[in-house]
């Protein structure tokens, strides 16, 4: 048990690539929780998917032991955390659990859009800040400059900012002093009753659900019957322990501290992030308020390629829901790909992210759908219908309005890209708001709705701006606009994964991009396929895919041309009947590729 005062709990939190990750190597090095040899890159970034791509996509936390210049010896939580914006609600919660955050500036770009989010974030919960100004070893870093920024910006005192380059270890003694003088110790009282917070959960194969716990008041031990507020359901805990960054089993967890426990528990539904953990017997009065759920703003349709697949993906996405509190699904059936899943994410990243922890983590080959929105429909009785998927939508006549998600965009951007920047919000039926300088940098706000955003707004603004821009969003709420449903027919067949629900200004070019993809992605066929773009029941573009063709009239010598021409008009009927009764199968891949746009 560790005195409170000795106790500091942190988070690290900062914009994508400043070296959060890389920071906590150095710290852990530096307080010996990993030897020389056990060390590596990002140790804490344990998910095969992170190592690959480079990011952080779960929050992990680390048990440090320091000794500080005035010879107490001191336990320190560093909580890791993600950068990028749809990782966000993985930061809300890791700093929910903590009582400062260390803020990492990258001396060589200075405060980015992520940063500028993540430190209101932590303001907002009464955190102690000390930030950080990392990559001093860089020639191009420039720490006054950004120390100045950071004051103009955030409003933080940088003064005595720590110079650090996590890279090479400088720094860090310094850092470690600061955190112990600056961030406050928790507050707590082992006497009161249990109360704990559920921070995280996740599945492990060999020990079942493990909990992630931050204890308020009390003492959690092992053998201990535990209930959970929330879910209302009791265990018995069998193994307390804390990640140094080895899992590693102590006796109990006190108040302030932060660790995990295993307890028998089988259904996800039993941990809820957030819940409130207190002791059976004697429980505390009141739960924790708990964190505010998340909202999935962006949502489509998972298929199993193989139809077999579909126990083992429903089973996957029950392992995979309790990772990842912010990833929401429930069953969909679909004409042209049978059984799935209607899955709810937080952004594009985060869609791609669970795609692919399916295909390394699960073993799964999955179709995934046109991402889309939740959009909200006025029907004329005064009823109002949320809209996740473009095929259930009701009849037009039967509609008042469509409302549709609006969000408030911070863009930071060079200056020499102002102009490509403003031009592709203009595009996407964008309303300026602000627009303002920070040194040689413009900060751009713009009101753009959420639909024209999922779609391929990120890649575009990285590419226009050579990836020196930094997005970041919040949702703002929903709008009455114009919007209609574009139908893709194949041969007179509606394909109800390639409907989508666009602005009527945008319907024509987006039909007519779409049909001209598809007639590149379908395969020829022994007859004419049809691609068709409507609106109800008007067509508003079209292409052919052209058939095979058989040279019926190459066995032919001389002769009368009516000869010719009986053959060519036999072939003729025998393509009309074939059109009548043929199937044309879509590709996988069509599904996908048709709809990544690359249209104003």
């Amino acid at each position: 048990m560790t005195e409170l005062k000795n106790l500091r709990n942190f988070s690290i939190v900062a914009h994508i690539d400043h070296g959060k990750s890389t920071l906590a190597d150095r710290l852990i090095q530096f307080c010996g929780g990993l030897s020389d040899r056990e060390m590596k890159e990002q140790v804490l970034d344990s998910m095969e998917l992170e190592r690959e791509r480079g990011i952080t996509i779960k929050a992990q936390t680390v048990r440090l032991k320091y000794q500080g210049d005035d010879g107490n010896n001191y336990i320190l939580n560093l909580m890791d955390t993600p950068g990028h914006v749809d990782f966000s609600y993985e930061v809300s919660r890791s700093l929910a659990a903590c009582e400062g955050s260390i803020l990492i500036v990258d001396s060589t770009q200075g405060v980015e859009a992520q940063t500028l989010a993540n430190a209101y974030q932590a303001i907002n919960n009464d955190h102690e800040i000390v930030p950080v100004l990392n990559k001093i070893d860089l020639p191009s870093s420039e720490p006054d400059r950004i120390k100045d920024q950071i004051e103009e910006i955030l409003g933080i005192d940088s003064q005595e900012a720590a110079l650090v380059s996590a890279k090479t270890g400088d720094g860090i003694k310094d850092l470690l002093e600061k955190i112990i003088k600056k961030l406050p110790s928790p507050s707590g009282n082992e006497s009161d009753p249990l109360k704990c917070m559920l921070v995280d959960s996740w599945y492990d194969s060999y020990l079942g659900v493990v909990v992630l716990v931050r204890v308020i008041d009390g003492k959690l031990s092992k053998n201990q019957k535990i209930r959970f507020m929330a879910a209302g359901v009791t265990h018995t805990i069998d193994r307390v322990g804390i990640f140094s960054p080895k899992a590693e089993e102590v006796d109990s967890l006190g108040p302030g501290e932060i660790g995990f426990i295993n307890s028998g528990i089988k259904s996800v539904s039993d941990c809820k992030v957030g819940d409130t953990i207190t002791e059976e017997k004697n429980p505390a009065k009141d739960p924790l308020p708990g964190f505010k759920p998340s909202q999935p703003v962006v949502f489509c349709g998972m298929f199993p390629v193989d139809s077999d697949d579909y126990e083992h993906l429903r089973d996957s996405m029950v392992k995979l829901a309790l990772n990842d509190s912010s990833f929401s699904y429930e069953p969909e059936v679909s004409p042209a790909l049978g059984y799935g899943f209607r899955c709810g994410f937080l952004g594009l990243l985060h869609l791609e992210i669970i795609r692919d922890r399916f295909e390394i983590e699960f073993n799964l080959e999955l179709v995934t759908t046109a991402p889309s929105v939740v959009y909200k429909v006025n029907m004329n009785d005064g009823s109002v219908i949320d809209l996740h998927n473009p095929t259930d939508m009701p009849d037009p006549v039967k509609i008042n309005n469509i409302e549709e998600p609006w969000i408030k965009a911070t863009i930071l951007v060079p200056d020499e890209y102002l102009g490509p920047v403003l031009e592709l919000c203009t595009s996407k039926r964008g309303i300026q708001k602000n627009l303002s300088y920070v040194g040689t940098r413009a900060l751009v706000e713009y009101k753009l709705p959420l639909n024209e955003v999922v779609f391929d707004f990120y890649d575009r603004l990285k590419s226009i701006t050579k990836g020196y821009a930094s997005f970041d969003y919040e949702m703002t709420g929903y709008e009455v606009n114009d919007l209609v449903k574009v139908s893709i027919l194949i041969n007179g067949e509606p394909v109800d994964a390639l409907s989508l629900i666009v602005h009527r200004d945008r319907s024509q070019s987006r039909g007519r991009t779409l049909c001209s993809r598809l007639k590149d992605l379908i395969p020829r066929q022994q007859f004419k396929v049809a691609i068709q773009a409507a609106i109800g029941g008007k067509i508003i573009a079209r292409e052919t895919v052209a058939s095979f063709r058989k040279d019926v009239t190459q066995k032919l010598y001389g002769g009368d041309v009516t000869r010719k021409n009986k053959l060519l008009d036999k072939q003729k009927k025998g393509k009309k009947r074939m059109k009548q009764f043929g199937k044309v199968d879509i590709p996988q891949n069509a599904f996908l590729n048709a709809l990544k746009m690359n249209e104003n």
